[in-house]
Order: structure tokens, then sequence, then C-alpha cells
């Protein structure tokens, strides 16, 4: 049986009374730990990736009902919070219904171990369970932060705002190629003959995608002139084909407006080789294309999902071909996609990034509705209504006895400019029922910008498996924020610290090789924090931005993290 829905006042209290009076960034532990692991815990992966044998047959799930079949290919269910109903309709690559829709190959995603079949952070947290980020167990014995190289980036202007350098979610992806990929994609024979060669391959807002080496950041290809802005994370191919996925965030370049696209590129050919656009004729919010989500990679179905900012999700049969030998590799998509509309849906549009559990997929929308879908049938499974604008992505724990959940947060949003409650909502949904098990609330400023969860949260493992880290942004002033664990059991507070300068990046665990764990966090004051994951408190600080925004996210390969910020720079910095 599931836990009792608590609301957590306590979050309510805790803050008014103690964070409002903090000056500095001080640790307040207000809890003790019945579920803290005696010793280090290690998950056990499981090896499998064939999707017939993955699946959850969705009768199978606790309280299932069939959807009401509406017609002419439309279904509806009630919401699993008894806040209205959802209905979708399922549409081909003309943005026609398909009446019924039934694709003849499941898709399910394996543990996230075996998301990715190359070393290196390949999408956004790096697997399907949105709880990476960082690859490899570094040697740390200093317990300092040391630059190691920057790269001067550019920057635009474009709907009414100055967009320097990299934003939200902006993680690089770092990649430990094979040989013979870095042979087909022309890298220089230093690179190709370096074993220990990682690329860092890192779209940002001027419209450019760089490509580095992490040991030197000399470039390793020219950048590709793309003309319009990023400002989520790409996702390379996680099969080792040299294809990047990269959704397109900004359509103004300097007062130039161009088009919406989510966009496909050969990396062989460092150039862009197919596309959707983002202003569909299906889509339910018609004048917004952009595409701040991480696509996922299927690689035994050779299929990518992308949820869009116009409201739809697209689910795309890549046809994909790569001969290393010959140095080519191809695309010949076929686009179908999810189209829904739920009671409380007025605003459309998913900006995270999707997680995966098997054939069960989730996200969060800018109406507030979190949801479940099946990746093969494309059937919305479950939906519950968060209150708010959901911008974070969903980060996925399965425990020990198998049960497995979600963990999200909302803003304060809509109910800021609408004067409605400040107050953020942190809370742990059953992933197979939608069925809330703990919700945490903490207040959150809205002064015409957003507070509240930007940031994913950060999954506790190993010795902290007991905790879920939350980064909240204008907690207890408009600059300031909040980092909270909290026990993945009960939702009560374990330590809670804040933050003088609030922070839009999604904190990375990092394990170093003697089994200890570092916290990494860039804030809105240009300082990177590295902290100790079981206290909350700073290990090591680095201001490395000269006082500039960073909302990135960090990707660390060994001991180097990429990231960049508002300075319009490229940092890669050691933990030492």
């Amino acid at each position: 049986m599931h836990q009792p829905r608590r609301l957590a006042a306590i979050g309510l209290a805790l803050t008014l009374a103690g964070l409002t009076a903090c000056s500095t960034d001080a640790v307040v532990a207000t809890g003790d730990r019945p579920h803290r692991p005696e010793a280090p815990v290690t998950r056990t992966v499981d090896p499998e990736t064939d999707p017939a044998a993955l699946s959850i047959a969705l009768e199978s799930l606790p309280g299932y009902e069939p959807p009401t079949d509406l017609g002419d290919g439309r279904w509806e269910r009630p919401m699993a919070d008894g806040s209205g109903v959802v209905t979708w309709e399922v549409l081909d690559g003309d943005g026609a219904v398909i009446p019924d829709y039934a694709p003849d190959e499941e898709i399910a995603f394996g543990d996230p171990a075996t998301y990715a079949q190359l070393p290196g952070v390949l999408t956004f947290r790096g697997n399907p369970w949105r709880t990476g980020g960082a690859y490899g167990t570094p040697a740390v014995t200093e317990h300092t932060l040391e630059p190691v190289w920057e790269q001067q980036i550019g920057s635009i202007r474009g709907e009414g705002s100055y967009w320097p350098g990299a934003g939200w979610t902006g993680q690089p992806l770092l990649v430990q190629w094979p040989r013979e990929t870095k042979v087909a994609m022309g890298l220089a024979q230093q690179f190709v003959d370096d074993d220990a060669f990682v690329e860092v391959i890192y779209p940002v807002f001027e419209g450019k995608i760089y490509r580095f080496d992490l040991a030197t950041g000399e470039p390793t290809r020219p950048p590709i002139e793309v003309g319009w802005g990023f400002k989520g994370t790409a996702s390379v191919d996680p099969r080792g084909y040299p294809l990047l996925y990269a959704g397109q965030g900004l359509n103004d370049t300097n007062g130039t407006i161009g088009p919406w696209r989510w966009r496909v590129f050969d990396l062989i050919r460092n150039e862009e080789v197919w596309h959707l656009s983002g202003l569909d004729p299906a889509a339910p919010r018609a004048d917004w294309g952009a595409f701040d989500s991480s696509a996922l990679v299927n690689a035994e179905t050779d299929t990518v999902i992308a949820p869009a900012e116009n409201g739809l999700i697209y689910k795309v049969k890549l046809n994909s071909a790569y001969d290393p030998a010959a140095g080519t590799v191809s695309v010949d998509p076929e686009v179908t996609r999810l189209r829904y509309a739920a009671s409380t849906s007025d605003k459309f549009g998913i900006e995270n990034s999707a997680v995966a559990y098997r054939n069960l997929m989730f996200a969060a929308d800018n109406d507030g509705n979190v949801f479940c879908w099946d990746a093969t049938t494309l059937e919305i499974v479950w939906m519950v209504n968060a209150g708010d604008d959901t911008d974070a992505s969903l980060v996925l724990d399965e425990e020990a006895d198998g049960r497995v959940f979600v963990y999200t947060g909302n803003e304060v949003d809509r109910r800021g400019s609408e004067g409605g409650e400040h107050i953020t909502n942190i809370r742990k949904l059953d992933a197979l029922t939608g069925e809330q098990v703990w919700q945490y609330d903490i207040p959150t400023y809205f002064q015409a910008i957003n507070g509240g969860l930007m940031g994913s949260p950060m999954m506790g493992s190993g010795p902290t498996a007991d905790l879920v880290f939350f980064n909240i942004a204008r907690t207890t002033a408009p600059r300031e924020g909040t980092m909270v664990a909290l026990d993945k059991a009960s939702g009560e507070v374990v330590w809670r610290r804040h933050l003088s300068n609030y922070s839009w990046s999604s904190p990375v665990l990092v394990t170093a090789e003697d089994g200890q764990q570092y916290g990494v966090l860039p804030d809105s004051g240009g300082v990177l924090h590295l902290f100790d994951p079981q206290t909350g408190e700073d290990v090591a600080t680095l201001d490395v931005a000269d006082g500039n925004n960073i909302e990135s996210t960090p990707s660390v390969f060994g001991d180097t993290m990429v990231f960049a910020g508002y300075d319009a720079k490229i940092h890669a910095v050691r933990i030492r």
C-alpha cells in the first residue's frame, strides 16, 4: 500500500520561520534519516533491451480501465485526480487522424544503464529516467574546482530579450566516439589516435552547434551554422551513429524571424539533413513552434520520440543507416503524432524532456498536466493536474521492491500573473497510476519571471539512495533560492539550504572512485558549487562566470565538467 497523501505544511512553516531569516548560504538539518542506507546501495542492471520482453501490458496496471472510444479515432478517459477528462488522437505524417492506430512493433526502453552504447552524456540527464549527467568515477583528492579552458561564443537579441551564451536547459553532450566513427567524421589524426578523446557537442543561443575536444577546448570541426537559437538540450544517437537531434528554442535572431524546426544533423557532413516544422497545422498551439525537449531514441526500433511546445508529441521512425567504412549516415523518417487535450488545457505545449520506463512515457505541460502515455500505442494511460506550468523534467525511480515512481514540481507562472497562490508544489507520484504519494510545498516569488522548480530533481543513489534533491528558484527573495533534500519514502525534509543566488540549473550527482559523492550546481550569480549531498554544505566553490547567470546544466565526464553561461563562454572545470 502507498503512504497516504501528506500536504507538507512543514515546508511552508519551515520556510517562513527559518529560510527568510538566512542571509548566507546556510544549511539547516531538519530531520533524521530513518531510511538511510547502512551500506551503499548498488542497483542491479537488467541487461534486457528487447521491447517485446520489456513491455508492460496496460491491462495489468493497477486500476486500469480501457479508454472510451468516441469514434473517428478519438479516445477519452477520466483524469486520475478527478479534475476532468483527457481526450486524444493519433495523427499520421500528413496530420490526418488514424482511426485505428495499430503499430506493427512494440517500443520499450530498457534499464537506464543500457541506453547509451557509447561512453558519455548523450541526452539530457544521460538516460531515459533523466537521473544521470555524469559519466565515470573521478579521483577526487584535493576537493577543489580548477578552471581548465574556456571558449568565447556569441549572443543574439530576439523576442525583446538578450540571449548570450547558453541557457535553460542547455546541457552539453559529451561523447567518446570509437575510432572508426572519428575517421568517418574526418576528425584530425591527433583525435583519431587518442583513445581517451571525448568530444563536446553544444548547440547554443547564437544558432551554432560547437564541437570541441573535452581535454583542451580545441575545436574538432567548424561550428554548424544554423542561424536560429537553441535553448534546450540536444541528443546524440545512443547507438553511436553520428546523428544529432536538436530542437530549436528561438526563431528571432537580431530581429530576423526564421522557421521553427526540430532538426536532425549528420555529424559526418556537419550539416542538417532533415527537420520537422514546429508550426504544424495539426498542433493545438498554432502560434508557437519551439522545441526545448531533449529527444529519446529507442535503439531497438530505430525510433525517436520528441515532445514539442506546439502541444504535439512526435514519434519518428528514422529508417536510419550508418556505414562507417563508407563514411555515410542517413535517415528517411516517417512521422506519427499524438495530440491531446485535457479539461484543464488552455496554453498547451511541453518544454520538459520525456521520461521513459519500458513502454510507459511521462512528461508535463504548460497547463500543469502531468501524464503517462504508451510509447507503442500512444494511448494516454493517466493524467493529473499539478496546478501550474511544469517545465522541469520529471525523474523516475524504481525502488528495491519493484515499485516505480516519478518526482515532479511545478512553478509559479499562471498563478503569479493571475494573483493566485505563490506556492511551488513538489510531488512524488506512482508512475503506474498517477496516484500522489506525498507533497511538499514551498513559497515562491513571481515578479514577471517565474519562480519555483525550473531545474529537474537530482535522484540520490548509493549512499544517498534514500534522498531526492530539489533546487527551487526565487523562494526567500526574488534573487534567492533554496535547495532541499527530501526523504524519498516520506517526503520529510532532511536538510535545506539557502542560496544567495537562485538557480535554474539541474544539479548533477558525481560519484568518485572512493565512493564519496558530490553534487554540482551553478547559480545565477555565476558561482559553481561542489557540495556534499549528505549535508548540503559546499565542499568548494568557483566564481567562474564573472557574476553572470548560469542556467545551463553541466555535463561531467570523469573529472571534467562543461557548461556555458550568460558571460557568453563555454567553460570546462575540473574536480580535483
